[in-house]
C-alpha cells in the first residue's frame, strides 16, 4: 500500500508517517518502481502501535524503547512496567501541578463575583497587584 493510503487506514497524517520514519520508530517502506514508498502489513501494526502509544502520551523516546522490547519476547517485562510506571508517577505529578492550577484560578475568580467596570474588575486588579509584588 502507498503512504495515503497508509494515512487514512490509521488516521496519521503522511507528514507523521514520514516524520516516525525519520525518527526510526517506523521502518523505512520499499520503494516502487516510480520510487513511492510501499507498505505491508508489518508497517500498519506499527504504525498502530506507535498511534495508540503517541495516544496514551508516551514519549517518542519511550516508544522507541517499547518498540526494541518488543523484538525479544523472551525477556521478562519489568522494563515495560518500569517504563509505564513512571509515566503514570508523571501524569500525577502534572495532575497535581493541575490541581494547584485550578485552585489558584479559583481563589482568582473568587476576587470578582459580580459584574464590574474594568477599572474595579477584582481579577485585574489582583493580577496588577501579584506581578508589582514579584518586582
Amino acid at each position: 500500500m502507498k503512504i495515503g493510503e497508509l494515512a487514512k487506514l490509521t488516521g496519521c497524517s503522511v507528514q507523521t508517517i514520514r516524520f516516525y520514519e525519520k525518527e526510526q520508530l517506523l521502518s523505512v517502506a520499499s520503494r516502487s518502481e516510480g520510487n513511492y514508498r510501499l507498505y505491508n502489513q508489518a508497517n500498519l501494526e506499527q504504525l498502530t502501535f506507535i498511534k495508540h502509544c503517541r495516544n496514551l502520551d508516551i514519549t517518542l523516546v519511550e516508544i522507541k524503547r517499547l518498540l526494541k522490547l518488543k523484538q525479544s519476547p523472551e525477556i521478562q517485562c519489568k522494563e515495560v512496567n518500569n517504563l509505564i510506571d513512571e509515566h503514570i508517577s508523571q501524569i500525577n505529578s502534572r495532575l497535581f501541578e493541575l490541581n494547584k492550577l485550578k485552585d489558584s484560578l479559583s481563589n482568582l475568580r473568587e476576587k470578582c463575583n459580580v459584574p464590574r467596570s474594568i477599572k474595579d474588575c477584582g481579577i485585574l486588579n489582583n493580577l496588577v497587584n501579584h506581578s508589582t509584588t514579584l518586582n
